[in-house]
Order: structure tokens, then C-alpha cells, then sequence
């Protein structure tokens, strides 16, 4: 049986960082069967937006053969979380939320989940891109910095899971889910993503406007037209199946994005039933959540009321989540003995009127609903 020892050092950033120390070698032999694949083959109605599903191994299936072992804690105080940065906003349609994980290490996040009792591991910022006009690209901008900064975030997510511990990705734009996805994938793991987002993100490059970050589940889903080296970024094409797939507070939905929802019975919880009643709404989502062996929590923050709680990287002046609502459904649905991890995207530290404020309350949010 192996020892493990984890040692707490305050880094000189201030915050803690914990050495993970062990007499045994984690075991990564066992590749990936296909077992965990799941054999579903949607067929389509002529002419409407469809689900591609083939394929070939992915350059992160050679480097990340591993089969997650299913024997986890349920005392989160006693799982090592990983705090994962990506701060970059390639996908996005402006610069900000690449300064998102530094602000949220300045003021104290890991200081907050360790008064909790919760052991972390701060891995730093595995990608950093500030966003660009991207010309020669019009429809798929920074593609190249997209999917580089998701395959460092998948890497990252793959040896945490594997590994039976918890992440905390701390984005950037939306984008940077396809990472989180592809790395819970690697290891192995049956998943299902909860996505709390004022908007769909079932664009592909085609039917949106050349901004990636509004096209990030549909690279999870394989929609037709979606660029293909980002929907092949998992070990499995497409990386997830509509069945895999909530929608938490969604509000902003196209004509193409609402066919594809329609076409392929993907569940929805609006925004109008999470404002109504966000306990009904919430244990509805951790019923639907509790059939998977891996839950993964997609938190974009346009999904708050702007006004109530700016800071958000879209301004809209909607009527959406109060902040202590998103902290209820946060704190239910990682209370779930399957959660294992948390992706927060489109934080924008420009857009609030007092940062340090904004970010004392959202890392006591985070803090609460992981510690």
C-alpha cells in the first residue's frame, strides 16, 4: 500500500500549494477499452444540424491511455483539489478574462477553500492568451491558441483525474471546457456536464460570428460544421453524446441553436424555471446528474444578473441568476459523490466596480460549494 503525504507551503504568491507525495508510483498501464465508449447513433431529420460520431485516436488518447478507478472518497475535505489556470480569451470577443485566474489567486481563493479544510494543489496557469483580431482566420479567430491552451488543460485534467482527485479550472473563455471535457475523457471517466450559461454555445464557426467561445458545446457535440481539429481534441469523437448534456439557466438560444436542441432531445432547465424556483431547479439538475460516474460543472458567469453582480465579460442588462442562487446550485451539485470537477469561464476582473469585493464574494462562493 503506498504512503502519501501532503505538505502545505505559502507560496510567495500567498497562496497555498501542497506537494503530493507518495512511495508508490500512480499506475497508468491500463488503456482505455471501450467500454466507457458510448455506442449511440443519432439519426437525423433531412436537412437539420447532426452528430458526426467516428474515429480515430486523438493525439491526447496516445499520451493518455487511462482507466479511472471508481473507488473514490466522498469526504471532499479528503481529495486533493487542483486548481487548473487558463487564462486566456482567445476564443472570446475581447481581452479580460485572460487576467480572470490571477485575480481570483490575488484575493485569496486558495487561502478560502483551505479555512474550509480542503487540500490544494495550485498547478499555475497552463496557457495564457490575450485576445486578438484575427483576420486571417474571420470565422474561427486565435483557432491555434484555442486548441493549444484545451490541450494543456486536457493534459492537466486527465493526471487529476486519473489520479482520483478533484479540479477546479479557472478560466477564460468558454472555450476552455473542451480542455476540462477531453481530460475527464483520458481518464477514463463516464460524464455527465451540467452547463449553467446564459447561452447555448451551439454555434458552429458557420452560423456565428468568427468568436470560438460561442461555439463550445457544439466542438463537444460534433455538430456539423464545427471545426474538426477541436471536436477531435478527447479521446472520443464527438467527446460528448446530447444524453451527457444539461442546460442550467439557458436563455440566449438561435434559431439553429434551438433546431439542434429540439433535434437531438437535449435536456434544459431555462432560465425562467431557475428564477422561479432555483431549489426545484437545482435538485432536478443533481437527479438528471446522479446517473454518471463523473460529474463536471460548466459555470459561465454571463449566466448572473449583470446588474446584480458585474463581471461578467457580456454587459447585457438581463434578468439572470442572482449570485446567491448560482451559490445554491454550485453547493448542491458538487455535494454530488460524483462531482469531480469545476470549470468557471468569461470572468472579466475589469468589469467590477470594486474587484477586490467581487472577488472576496465569488472565491467565498467557491470556497463553500468545494470546501
Amino acid at each position: 500500500m503506498a504512503v502519501v503525504a501532503l505538505v502545505m507551503i505559502l507560496g510567495p504568491n500567498g497562496f497555498v500549494r501542497v506537494r503530493r507525495l507518495t512511495t508508490g508510483s500512480m499506475r497508468r498501464a491500463v488503456c482505455r477499452s471501450g467500454a466507457n465508449a458510448w455506442p449511440i447513433r443519432l439519426r437525423a431529420n433531412a436537412g437539420q444540424q447532426t452528430l458526426n460520431i467516428a474515429e480515430e485516436p486523438s493525439s491526447l488518447q496516445t499520451r493518455f491511455a487511462t482507466r479511472i478507478i471508481r473507488n473514490w472518497s466522498l469526504d471532499l475535505s479528503a481529495r486533493l483539489l487542483n486548481i487548473i489556470g487558463a487564462a486566456t480569451s482567445a476564443g472570446a470577443y475581447s481581452p479580460g478574462q485572460e487576467q480572470a485566474p490571477a485575480a481570483f489567486r490575488r484575493h485569496g481563493l486558495a487561502e478560502a477553500l483551505a479555512s474550509r479544510g480542503r487540500t490544494v494543489r495550485d498547478d499555475g496557469d497552463v496557457a495564457s492568451f490575450r485576445w486578438r483580431p484575427d483576420p486571417s482566420q474571420p470565422q474561427t479567430m486565435n483557432l491555434e491558441a484555442v486548441r493549444h491552451a484545451c490541450d494543456l488543460v486536457a493534459s492537466h485534467v486527465a493526471t487529476a483525474i486519473a489520479a482520483q482527485e478533484d479540479v477546479l479550472v479557472l478560466g477564460g473563455d468558454c472555450t476552455v471546457e473542451l480542455g476540462t471535457v477531453a481530460g475527464a475523457n483520458a481518464a477514463g471517466a463516464r460524464i455527465g456536464l451540467v452547463y449553467i450559461d446564459f447561452d447555448a454555445d451551439l454555434n458552429t464557426p458557420d452560423t456565428s460570428d468568427g468568436a470560438l467561445d460561442w461555439t463550445g458545446v457544439a466542438h463537444l457535440l460534433n455538430i456539423r460544421g464545427c471545426e474538426p481539429s477541436l471536436a477531435r481534441l478527447g479521446p472520443i469523437r464527438p467527446m460528448l453524446v446530447p444524453q451527457q448534456l444539461l442546460y442550467f439557466g439557458v436563455e440566449n438560444i438561435t434559431p439553429p441553436e434551438a433546431a439542434a436542441i429540439r433535434d437531438n432531445a437535449i435536456k434544459v432547465i431555462s432560465r425562467e424555471e431557475a428564477l422561479s424556483d432555483i431549489e426545484v431547479a437545482t435538485a432536478r439538475a443533481a437527479d438528471w446528474a446522479a446517473r454518471f460516474d463523473c460529474v463536471l460543472i460548466h459555470f459561465d458567469v454571463d449566466a448572473l444578473s449583470f446588474v446584480d453582480f458585474p463581471i461578467a465579460e457580456n454587459v447585457r442588462r438581463c434578468d439572470g441568476l442572482k449570485l446567491e442562487d448560482a451559490a445554491f446550485a454550485l453547493k448542491q451539485l458538487t455535494a454530488l459523490p460524483q462531482w469531480r470537477g469545476l470549470t468557471i469561464t468569461e470572468v472579466n476582473p475589469a468589469h467590477a466596480p470594486d474587484e477586490s469585493a467581487a472577488f472576496a464574494r465569488l472565491n467565498e462562493v467557491l470556497a463553500d460549494a468545494l470546501g
